[in-house]
C-alpha cells in the first residue's frame, strides 16, 4: 500500500492532487446543468401528452405550475424537471457520502477514492450511450451514489492538515467547487455546438445521442482523474488511525455521538436549504426584473464563482486562525441575511449585484468554516464518517431547497420569497451561537 511521508512537501503534493480530484469531479458533474431543457425536448419529443411515464410526470409538473400562478407553466415545468434530476442526485449523495466516508475510515482513503472515481466513469459511459431516458436515469443514479466520494477527498485533506491550519487547508474544497461550477457549465454549454449524430448518423444504433459529446468530455476527465489518483496519490490515513470496526454510517447526520457535530450539521443543513433555494431562483428573478439573456445569467454565475474563489482562497485561509471558524461563520450568516434582503428589494442591476456579492461572501465564509468545525470536533478515526455526514447535510439541503424555493417564488413572488429566505437563516444562526470554538490542540 502506498503511504505518504509526513513531510510538508509530501502533504502539499497530496493536497494539490486532492484539489485536482475535486475540481475534475465537479467539472464532470456540472457539465450537465445547461443541458436540461434540451434533454427534456429530446427524451420527450411529443411533449406532456406523451404516453410514457416521463410524459405523465411532466403533465403533473405543468399542472402544478399552472396552479402556482407561473406565467409560463411549460418553462417552469422544464426547470422543475431539472430540479428533480438534481434532487435525485443530491438525495443519493445524502445517503452515500457518510457511507463512503465511513468505509474510508476503515480501509483507507486511496482505495475508496479509486473505487468511486471508477464508478463515476461508468456513469458517464452509460450517459454516452443513453438513447432512452431510462438509461440516462440509471447513469444519474450511479453518479449520485459514487459522487459521495467528495467526503473521502475532504477527509484525506483533514488527515494531512494540522489542527491550526485545518480551515486553510479545507478552504481548497470550496475553491475547487467554485472553479468547477464555473468551468463545468461553460463546457456543457459549448458542447451543445457538437452533435455526434450530425457527424455520423449511424452511431444512433449504438445509443449515441445529441449529448454524447458532453458525456464523453465528463468520461475523459474522469479517466484522467482515475489515472492521476492511481499513479500520484499516496494513502493519507495511517493504519494506526483507522477505525477498528465499522460503525453504522447510515443517517450519520442524525446519529453522531458528539452533540457539537450534530449541531454543526443541522446548522449547515438549514443554512444550505435557504441558500440553495435562493440560488436556484436567481435566474428567474434576473429574467423577471432585468430581462437577462442566458448569456447574462451565465456571466452572473461566473461573477459569483470568482468571488467564492477569492473569499475561500484568500480571506478564509488568512483569517481562520486569528479570527476563529465560529466568528467567520457568524459573519457569513449575517452577510447572507443582508444578501437576501438586498436582492428582495433590488430594483436596478447595481443593487442586484451588491446582493449577489454578499451571497458569495456568505457561502464563501460559512461553508469552509463549518466544514472545519466538524473536522476539529471529530476524532481522528472518524474524520471520513463525520465529514461525510457534513457533506450529506449539504446534499439533503440541495434536494429540498430548490423545489421549496420554486414554490415560494411562484406562489408569493420574488420579493417575499427572498424575504422569507432571510428569515430562514435566523434558525441556523441561533444554532451556531451555541457552538463552542474547538481547541486547536490535538
Amino acid at each position: 500500500m502506498r503511504m505518504s511521508s509526513p513531510s510538508a512537501p509530501a502533504n502539499k503534493r497530496s493536497i494539490a492532487i486532492l484539489f485536482l480530484t475535486l475540481f475534475l469531479d465537479l467539472v464532470g458533474f456540472s457539465i450537465i446543468f445547461p443541458l436540461f431543457p434540451a434533454m427534456l425536448e429530446y427524451y420527450l419529443p411529443n411533449g406532456v401528452g406523451d404516453s410514457t411515464w416521463l410524459g405523465h410526470i411532466m403533465a403533473i409538473l405543468v399542472s402544478w405550475s399552472e396552479q402556482s400562478g407561473a406565467s409560463n407553466p411549460n418553462f417552469m415545468a422544464t426547470v422543475l424537471f431539472g430540479g428533480l434530476l438534481g434532487s435525485l442526485y443530491s438525495i443519493l449523495q445524502f445517503i452515500f457520502a457518510p457511507i463512503w466516508g465511513a468505509y474510508s475510515d476503515r480501509y483507507g482513503r486511496r482505495p475508496i477514492l479509486l473505487l468511486t472515481i471508477l464508478g463515476l466513469a461508468l456513469s458517464y459511459a452509460l450517459w454516452i450511450f443513453a438513447s432512452s431516458f431510462y438509461l440516462l436515469l440509471l447513469a444519474r443514479v450511479i453518479g449520485g451514489i459514487m459522487g459521495g466520494n467528495l467526503s473521502v477527498a475532504t477527509a484525506a485533506i483533514a488527515d494531512i492538515s494540522s489542527r491550526e491550519k485545518r480551515s486553510a487547508s479545507l478552504a481548497i474544497v470550496g475553491i475547487a467547487f467554485g472553479l468547477g461550477f464555473i468551468i463545468g457549465p461553460a463546457i456543457g454549454g459549448l458542447s451543445t455546438q457538437v452533435n455526434l449524430l450530425e457527424m455520423a448518423p449511424s452511431l444512433e444504433k449504438f445509443g449515441v445521442n445529441p449529448f454524447s459529446f458532453a458525456a464523453a468530455i465528463s468520461f475523459i476527465l474522469c479517466l484522467v482523474n482515475l489515472g492521476w489518483v492511481y499513479t500520484k496519490f499516496d494513502e493519507t490515513l495511517a493504519i494506526k488511525n483507522r477505525a477498528k470496526k465499522q460503525a453504522s454510517p447510515y443517517l450519520r447526520l442524525f446519529q453522531s455521538s458528539q452533540r457539537d457535530i450534530r449541531r454543526t450539521n443541522f446548522t449547515y443543513l438549514f443554512y444550505m436549504i435557504a441558500f440553495s433555494g435562493m440560488e436556484f431562483t436567481l435566474t428567474f428573478l434576473a429574467v423577471e426584473r432585468f430581462q437577462y439573456s442566458p448569456l447574462k445569467n451565465g456571466l452572473m454565475f461566473v461573477y459569483i464563482g470568482l468571488l467564492l474563489v477569492f473569499v475561500q482562497g484568500g480571506l478564509v485561509r488568512r483569517l481562520a486562525k486569528p479570527v476563529g471558524e465560529k466568528r467567520l461563520a457568524l459573519v457569513g450568516f449575517l452577510l447572507g441575511i443582508s444578501a437576501f434582503l438586498c436582492i428582495a428589494i433590488a430594483t436596478n442591476e447595481p443593487s442586484f449585484y451588491l446582493g449577489l456579492g454578499l451571497m458569495a461572501f456568505s457561502i464563501g465564509l460559512c461553508s469552509p468554516t463549518l466544514n472545519a468545525l466538524v473536522s476539529l470536533f471529530a476524532k481522528d478515526d472518524e474524520q471520513g464518517a463525520s465529514l461525510g455526514a457534513f457533506r450529506s447535510a449539504g446534499s439533503l439541503a440541495r434536494a429540498i431547497g430548490p423545489l421549496s424555493a420554486a414554490w415560494l417564488y411562484f406562489s408569493l413572488g420574488s420579493t417575499q420569497a427572498y424575504a422569507w429566505g432571510a428569515i430562514a437563516l435566523v434558525l441556523p444562526l441561533l444554532l451556531l451561537l451555541y457552538l463552542p470554538q474547538p481547541s486547536r490542540e490535538s
